[in-house]
């Protein structure tokens, strides 16, 4: 578990870091977001013990990062944006120096064949780590991360580099280490965050912005209630009655999508759910629903609304 608790941290005048206090239990992938300067890497380096705090507490499994920082980093495993290779050395060398860097206990020789297995570098065990693509060199700095196997796994933009058949299976391995592992996850690529975390942190100018899972948080962040359903019906026939019923803001017909069958882009008023009402005037007059989908928020858009503007929701509020 890591919990942080009312973690703050400054440069001079300047909070990078305000007062930020969450946890992540046991088996949580944790996804952490935040734009360019909001604190996002700040907090992530107070959590490895890279910096210290300003105040506050960092605590990993109970042990605080500046109090016992030996006991406290030796349960963490760390992948920070750019790898810390040693490009003189082999991968086979540089994993056996970090094997007793961490000092670590387990059986070196089988210990560190499962590491390459799992990372896919076995085939490149024996080059050394400058001639090695971009891709290779992120798998071999994610592999050094997992030797010792750590309880708690920090992982900042793991998948840069990486073709997309190599982000796959990273995406898979992570999901796979966060049964049995705390893992933050740090990454631009939204769609992998959601595709991947349990739950997601945004971070914005030094607090903590939105704390929820990803449907939660569309849910909180838009007050939009828009469908898109593609009705076999008289388009003309169609709209009319759309526009008939109460708590409509606007209907659209959009290009036709089978022979003489369209979709429509229908927003409600804020709080109102039209889809009862759409099934049922589809009902009356014979018609028939071919599709129906709500248009949920991206985690792209969540981020950009919470962002730009001055939206902050944590699980409290969601829950409330």
């Amino acid at each position: 578990m890591i919990e942080v608790r009312n973690l703050t941290k400054h440069y001079g005048d300047k909070k990078a870091v305000n007062d930020i206090s969450f946890t992540v239990e046991d088996g949580q992938i944790l996804g952490f977001l935040g734009p360019n300067g909001a604190g996002k890497s700040t907090t992530m380096n107070m959590l490895t013990g890279y910096i210290s705090s300003t105040s506050g507490q960092a605590l990993i499994n109970g042990v605080d990062v500046l109090e016992d920082p030996i006991k406290a980093k030796a349960q963490i495993g760390y992948l920070p944006e750019i790898p810390p290779l040693y490009l003189d050395m082999t991968v086979k060398a540089y994993l056996n120096f970090v094997y007793d860097l961490k000092k670590c206990k387990l059986p070196r020789r089988s210990h560190l064949k499962d590491v390459c297995t799992l990372c896919k570098i076995k085939d490149v065990e024996n080059r050394l780590i400058k001639n090695l693509s971009k891709g290779y060199k992120q798998r071999v700095g994610l592999a050094q991360a997992l030797i010792n196997n750590p309880p708690v796994l920090i992982l900042d933009e793991p998948t840069v580099g990486l073709d997309p058949k190599q982000i796959i299976d990273i995406r898979t391995l992570i999901k796979r280490l966060g049964k049995n592992h705390t893992v933050i996850l740090s990454s631009h690529i939204l769609s992998e965050i959601q595709a991947v975390c349990d739950r997601v942190i945004i971070i914005n100018k030094g607090v903590v912005a939105a704390d929820d899972t990803a449907a939660n948080l569309s849910n909180k962040v838009t007050t939009d209630h828009r469908v898109i359903v593609r009705i076999d019906g008289p388009k003309a026939e169609v709209l009319q009655k759309i526009r008939e019923l109460d708590n409509i803001k606007y209907v659209r017909a959009d290009m036709e999508r089978e022979a003489g069958i369209y979709e429509y882009e229908i927003e409600a008023e804020p709080g109102v759910d039209i889809r009862r009402e759409i099934n049922r005037i589809v009902r009356e007059n014979g018609w028939n629903i071919l599709l129906l989908r709500t248009m949920e928020m991206t985690l792209e858009d969540i981020f950009l609304k919470i962002t730009m503007g001055e939206t902050i929701i944590n699980e409290k509020e969601a829950n409330a």
